[in-house]
């Protein structure tokens, strides 16, 4: 027990040492605009030499930075959230592999190395999800694993394409180039590969399947680690999506995601699902704003969602983990009374979410919401916008007023207490991060500040929809789906939307039953077919009757003999 507690403690010490040197360093690279490009011979033999490449920058040296103070305070949490468990240091040594990867795919200016991470990723991802060994979780860790595949092909793929270039190492030819085939098709590409890394419209049901992993395992992949990979590709790529004209496409398919995974969360019960909804809408956010060329701001999103959402995910955990494993919102209630501190926690994530002013999600969101106003985009884009960014109050108004305010569901015998004192210290490390650091990033990358003037009504249209949304959701919490007055196509209405435009099912039993009729068929005609009648059993039969045939000669009878030998006489 002492060991497992020291891996724990360990780890805490290591990540948030290095994260810290990080995050200084890459401050004092952002304001002295430095960058540093290093290349590491491993191996020369016989004048051909193997080098391994580092990129350096502001943006890389403050996002690992992020990522390690995010995952030191997960283990720090996890060191009684998975206290009952005999593995967890195997649990905890996955989870630092994980962090490697993400490490060695922020720093890659190379494809090769990029895919070294990006394959970790995807491998360490499938062996969490199936940390809980049953089939519902072998079922989202296939379903995760497989859908990540299809982006995998996608970069190698991509990486073929390079060879033309004379090099991988793709920051030297995103700027040019773009006129080339070869430019468009690796641009093409490497959008199909960041969307189903970040889980957009038509691989998003990869995601909330995801959540049957444990929940610490939720609050680093889902917030600043595995859903980021594909926007954090996207921002290094930018120019050369902009350039091709791929970004119309991008900026549909990050707004139809958005809009879809608002619109699921509305109609969700379970808590985790719920948020990962929610993450799923901010990373749509983050496509659609990349989308317009504005890659500083999907940054700073990128930056300030992972510290309210990993927050958000340890609060999900407290509760679930004092609630005896109910993720059902419904089963919940008056938690305000019984963790007072979670909810604390809670609720400030949850508006920090929504764009409360002067909170962390504040900063980016709002300055994201301004920039499209001011830019020139369509009206289907500014629906999405600020249609989803209501949908987010809504669910989250929805969300407080079921575990907070709405009364007690919860069975007689539970004992609920807000004593778990390594859960609380790393959710209060996150707690000061989801209050301070959206100002305290947004002076750092933006030194001179956005000046954006617009007219009264779009300037305070992002707070009209955040607080219409709110309303819009404790208004849905009045509705009984049992109430005689719900019609069938409101019933209908709600399992479209709430079955996230029914992608779960097209993903799965709408791809899979055509294959496996295919393979079917192949293996009861080829394998299984002639492959048999002209391979083993073919040929098994063929030496069986020549077999019968021979020994007959070899049975020594008197009348084969002179048979025999009255034909050779003959032949003669």
């Amino acid at each position: 027990m002492n060991w497992r507690s020291n891996i724990c403690k360990i780890s805490f010490f290591i990540l948030i040492s290095f994260s810290l040197s990080f995050f200084f360093t890459g401050i004092y690279f952002c304001v002295f605009n430095m960058c540093y490009f290093i290349e590491w011979e491993v191996l020369m033999l016989n004048s051909s030499n193997v080098v391994m490449t580092f990129l350096f920058d502001w943006m890389s040296l403050m996002f690992m930075g992020l990522v390690l103070f995010i995952s030191s305070m997960v283990i720090f949490y996890s060191n009684d959230y998975m206290e009952g468990d005999v593995f967890i240091v195997r649990f905890i040594l996955l989870v630092i592999m994980f962090v490697m990867s993400m490490m060695l795919l922020i720093i890659s200016p190379n494809m090769i190395s990029i895919l070294l991470g990006w394959d970790g990723l995807g491998l360490i991802s499938y062996l969490l999800v199936i940390y809980y060994q049953n089939f519902k979780s072998y079922s989202a860790g296939m379903l995760t694993v497989l859908s990540n595949r299809l982006g995998d092909v996608a970069f190698l793929v991509s990486i073929s394409w390079m060879l033309n270039f004379g090099s991988w190492n793709y920051i030297f030819y995103v700027d040019l180039f773009s006129e080339l085939l070869e430019a468009k098709m690796i641009a093409f590409l490497m959008m199909v590969a960041a969307m189903t890394k970040s889980a957009q419209i038509p691989f998003s049901s990869w995601l909330p399947a995801a959540m049957a992993a444990p929940t610490p395992v939720s609050s680093l992949v889902h917030s600043s680690t595995l859903v980021t990979a594909g926007v954090y590709l996207m921002i290094r790529f930018n120019a050369l999506i902009m350039n091709t004209g791929f970004s119309s496409y991008l900026l549909l398919i990050g707004g139809m995601t958005m809009f879809m995974s608002g619109l699921g969360a509305n109609f969700e019960f379970d808590l985790k699902k719920i948020i990962a909804l929610s993450t799923l809408s901010q990373l749509g956010l983050m496509m659609s704003i990349l989308s317009m060329g504005y890659y500083n701001l999907a940054f700073f999103h990128l930056l300030t969602h992972a510290l309210f959402k990993a927050l958000l995910f340890m609060c999900a955990g407290v509760m679930i983990h004092n609630l005896m494993d109910c993720q059902d919102i419904r089963g919940m209630g008056s938690l305000i009374n019984y963790l007072p501190l979670t909810s604390a926690c809670f609720c400030v994530s949850n508006l920090a979410l929504c764009g409360m002013p002067f909170l962390a999600g504040f900063y980016s969101k709002d300055l994201i919401l301004e920039v499209s106003c001011f830019s020139s985009v369509n009206l289907l884009s500014f629906f999405f916008f600020f249609f989803s960014t209501g949908l987010t109050a809504c669910y989250t108004a929805r969300l407080i007023y079921f575990t907070m305010i709405s009364p007690v569901n919860l069975p007689s015998s539970n004992s609920i207490s807000d004593e778990s004192w390594n859960m609380l210290k790393g959710m209060l490390g996150m707690v000061f991060m989801g209050v301070f650091g959206g100002s305290m990033i947004s002076w750092i990358i933006f030194p001179t500040p956005y000046m954006i003037c617009l007219p009264f009504f779009l300037k305070t249209l992002a707070l009209s929809v955040t607080l219409v949304g709110a309303l819009m959701g404790y208004t849905l919490t009045l509705i009984s789906y049992n109430e005689n007055s719900l019609t069938m196509n409101w019933l209908l209405l709600t399992f479209f939307a709430g079955s996230m435009w029914f992608m779960p099912y097209i993903s799965t039993r709408g791809v899979s039953p055509t294959f496996l009729n295919l393979g079917s068929g192949l293996i009861k005609s080829f394998d299984q077919g002639w492959c048999e009648f002209f391979g083993g059993q073919g040929l098994f039969r063929f030496f069986r009757q020549n077999s019968v045939m021979i020994q007959l000669f070899q049975l020594n009878l008197v009348k084969i003999y002179l048979l025999s030998f009255l034909i050779f006489l003959l032949i003669i």
